[in-house]
């Protein structure tokens, strides 16, 4: 997995399904030491991700979440800012209503979310809609709270585990998700 991670990155959130179908993963956040060595700093924390799985080809309505390696840059939410160090757009828009792909509640999902940067322009509010890969590709993945069941695409993490990851990312560190099944990651 180390060898996924750019080399200026000093913290990756590492999601791993344990197979490419799996909807369940889980989520620790590492940071670079001085010397080069990788440490937990926090987690692990068990998250959703699509309901079936894991893709290399991510498109939209597959219900698949993209595997790969990609930036964290901004941050939003319908809730006030928890103390990002990412720019955070506070938003109504956030607020979501309805029922998830297992007929559970989505009120609150959006309360607070960190954009990954798969298909989309970073430095703008996670709800920018600009798809520079086209919008068959996908878009609109995030990391948010989680409401007990799979997602499109997203990962998500309860509330708090999302909140204080929310408060640890550092832009300076140049922040990455490294997401997928275990199998994919490996190496």
């Amino acid at each position: 997995t180390q060898a996924l991670v750019p080399d200026g990155t000093g913290q990756a959130l590492v999601v791993t399904g344990s197979t490419a179908d799996d909807s369940t993963s889980t989520a620790t956040l590492y940071e670079k030491g001085p010397g080069g060595g990788w440490t937990a700093a926090a987690g692990p924390w068990p998250t959703h991700n699509a309901l079936r799985g894991w893709t290399a080809d991510h498109t939209a309505g597959d219900l698949r979440t993209p595997i790969g390696v990609f930036r964290l840059d901004d941050a939003g939410g319908r809730l006030p800012d928890p103390g990002s160090r990412l720019p955070y757009d506070q938003d109504p828009e956030f607020a979501i209503s309805g029922t998830g792909l297992s007929g559970e509640p989505l009120e609150g999902s959006f309360d607070h979310v960190i954009a990954i940067d798969y298909n989309r322009v970073p430095g703008r509010s996670p709800l920018d809609k600009e798809r520079p890969l086209g919008a068959e590709k996908g878009g609109g993945v995030w990391i948010h709270v989680d409401h007990g069941g799979p997602t499109q695409a997203c990962i998500t993490l309860e509330r708090e585990p999302l909140r204080r990851l929310i408060r640890a990312l550092d832009p300076a560190e140049e922040p990455v998700i490294v997401m997928g099944p275990a199998s994919d990651l490996a190496g």
